[in-house]
């Protein structure tokens, strides 16, 4: 399964210390089926681990997702930052996966190759 982040969560998870091996694990569990919240559309939130402690205090992560295929993590928040998304950003998600989740091996490249999305690798 090919898991990838956007510039924007890069940025996110290097300000918290997030490290790809935890993005690993996150998309493990959901593609096992341990998704901590389906969102619909192709859209979950899954939990993320801070360095040290559980995942119940540690970060939100925004993903869409495709069981087998495409993980790709576009927002992420600290449970003490913020509940969970409005109405309006759950949309904007959405229309968000109906895009990237139908992206080719030449869209990804492209993508790859301008920045917009960095993948996510055993080697980090």
């Amino acid at each position: 399964m090919r898991t990838f982040k956007t510039k924007v969560f890069a940025r996110f998870a290097d300000r918290e210390g997030m490290d790809d091996a935890a993005l690993r694990d996150a998309v493990r569990r959901a593609g096992e089926g341990l998704i901590d919240a389906d969102l619909g559309g192709g859209v979950i939130k899954q939990r993320i681990a801070r360095k040290g402690q559980g995942r119940s205090g540690g970060f939100r992560s925004i993903v869409l997702f495709r069981r087998g295929e495409l993980a790709f993590f576009v927002y992420g928040f600290a449970k003490s930052d913020r509940q969970n998304l409005r109405r309006d950003e759950l949309g904007a998600f959405r229309l968000l996966a109906d895009e990237m989740l139908k992206l080719d091996e030449v869209d990804l490249q492209a993508a790859l190759a301008n920045g917009t999305i960095i993948e996510v690798t055993e080697d980090g």
